[in-house]
């Protein structure tokens, strides 16, 4: 019944096949799906690939994501008119983004860095400090950080990437996923770790700095990679499903 993907979108094209199964009938309203590692194999397919296209299709309204129970299929419904276009990025794909160029900002911010950012970067430390159980605050001054983290090298093309990339966390996928696993001491860890950044770029130590903005990143994948806590044996899988996904 599945086709292999291929490398473009990966996380579209499952979300396309699972979902022409839901809107077939073939996986039926209720019946339960398999967990993440399961599907992942299935497809042939990342975790992070898998777990995006469930994002996608619980924002569509076609599953229900439900914490320490499973992945539960639900009526098919009208995509809302305000999603965003087949061609977005996703969130793992952003946070691959930002790795890639934010760690060498961060390396080149710690050359660049002089008394005054400094200040800018432990000023918006102690207001995250005091906003961390409202997230709409703590996500604006993350995003904060990381543009004043940016704007050291005085570079508008790079502020304005940073900006735009980060802005893009407003979606309703990106919405969705953080709502599983965003709290106040998930929050309180993103500025730990952006505090390890800062004291990389005062101290002026690039490869320190770079190191720091990567595990910030890398930890922040795994923060959205945590466990839906669904069983993890396929023992209740309706038989349409196993029969669907070639078992």
């Amino acid at each position: 019944m599945f086709s292999a993907v291929e490398s473009r979108r990966l996380y579209r094209q499952v979300a396309d096949q699972m979902r022409g199964l839901i809107e077939r009938g073939e996986l039926e309203a209720g019946s339960r799906l398999p967990a993440e590692r399961e599907l992942a194999q299935m497809f042939g397919v990342s975790r992070p690939t898998v777990r995006e296209a469930l994002i996608v299709l619980e924002v569509e309204g076609f599953i229900d994501i439900r914490m320490g129970s499973g992945i539960y299929v639900t009526a098919p419904k009208v995509p809302s008119s305000d999603l965003p276009p087949e061609d977005f990025e996703g969130p793992f794909e952003l946070l691959r983004a930002r790795a890639v160029v934010e760690c060498a900002i961060a390396e080149e911010a710690a050359r660049l860095a002089r008394p005054e950012h400094i200040v800018m970067l432990d000023d918006n430390l102690m207001r995250m400090g005091a906003v961390l159980e409202d997230r709409r605050l703590a996500l604006a001054l993350d995003r904060d950080f990381h543009v004043i983290v940016s704007s050291i090298i005085a570079n508008a093309t790079l502020n304005r990437f940073v900006g735009s990339i980060h802005d893009l966390r407003m979606t309703p996928y990106f919405e969705k996923l953080a709502s599983y696993f965003e709290n106040t001491e998930t929050w309180r860890a993103a500025m730990e770790e952006h505090r390890t950044i800062r004291d990389a770029i005062a101290a002026g130590d690039p490869t320190a700095a770079r190191a720091a903005m990567r595990a910030h990143l890398d930890q922040s994948q795994l923060r959205l990679s945590a466990s839906f806590g669904e069983e993890p044996t396929d023992s209740t899988i309706p038989a349409a499903w196993r029969r669907a996904g070639g078992n």
